[in-house]
């Protein structure tokens, strides 16, 4: 009998699978736009930027491991599952360890914050308990936000311009209204990375009672809903230059989302993982790519 693929895995290549590294661009990503928006202002603090980047990969890292839990026991992630190796349903990980790995995940988010809570006061307290919170609530308990149709939601938010905002506020203790404008593009192509899993399983999460919005509204919306987020990032730039009067640079990052048109096509014709599984990679890549333009072009 021939073993599957995951059996030959070394322990630390399933922690590493089990963290899902190709999402961890989506906490990255508005940390890098927030710490050059601060750097533009003169000032940018890099302990803080640092630690809200490490709080930031920790949450993501945190709610990967919490999914990969609530899921299996919910029965989203079953035998026929189309999607990437998921360590709990396949049996390589306890699900009450990788319980446990999320909340020391959570814990050292919280730890890496302590600074970042002293040096800006009750606002950083209440960013970090909501994102420590709804990053367990993403999938905890019977009325969880992804099982509900809100995690969308949830990811535009807290990866966009809380995760931007946040990362300006803790340097400058401070907030201006282009931060939070430009926090929704990320947001934006983060919902776009969460939409290629959701069109992927949508018959697997219909029958968990998983109601995420392509559940709801149906596969073309959630195929025309990734188009719309890709045009949403392309458009807030325009947004900034006309709010600001300034950085025409970053008009640039306007261009980034274009590279994702194929992939809009691909997921609208294709069900294959084969295919479909490669597009979860390529949409973190594109929100990494347009983060970097941004970083450049906003400091122009």
């Amino acid at each position: 009998m021939a073993l599957s693929p995951s059996a030959s895995l070394s322990r630390p290549a399933i922690w590493w699978s089990a963290i899902r590294p190709k999402t961890l661009w989506a906490a990255l990503a508005p940390v890098l736009m927030g710490a050059a928006m601060a750097f533009d202002a003169g000032l940018f603090h890099p302990l803080a930027a640092t630690l809200a980047l490490v709080g930031a990969v920790c949450i993501q890292i945190g709610t990967n491991l919490y999914n990969d839990y609530a899921d299996f026991l919910k029965g989203a992630d079953t035998d026929a599952r189309k999607g990437p190796l998921r360590v709990t349903q396949a049996g390589l990980v306890r699900p009450d360890t990788i319980q446990y790995a999320a909340y020391l995940t959570f814990g050292l988010a919280v730890v890496a914050g302590g600074y970042l809570m002293v040096r800006g006061g009750w606002p950083v307290v209440v960013i970090g308990a909501a994102s420590v919170i709804s990053g367990i609530l993403y999938t905890a308990g019977r009325h969880s936000l992804a099982y509900l149709g809100l995690g969308d939601l949830f990811v535009l938010v807290f990866f966009g311009p809380v995760a931007v905002g946040g990362t300006y506020f803790v340097q400058a203790l401070a907030i201006e209204p282009a931060v939070i404008l430009a926090g929704l593009a990320p947001g934006f192509l983060a919902v776009a990375i969460l939409l290629v899993n959701n069109v992927r399983d949508v018959e697997e999460d219909r029958l968990a009672a998983k109601r995420t919005l392509v559940v709801r509204l149906g596969r073309r919306f959630g195929v025309g809903l990734y188009a719309a987020c890709l045009v949403a990032a392309g458009v807030i730039p325009v947004g900034l230059v006309l709010l600001t009067g300034t950085h025409l640079p970053v008009l640039a990052c306007a261009l980034v989302p274009l590279a994702g048109a194929p992939m809009v096509a691909r997921l609208g014709r294709h069900t294959e993982p084969t295919i479909l599984n490669p597009m979860l990679g390529a949409t973190a890549r594109l929100l990494l790519i347009y983060s970097l333009v941004f970083a450049v072009t906003w400091n122009v």
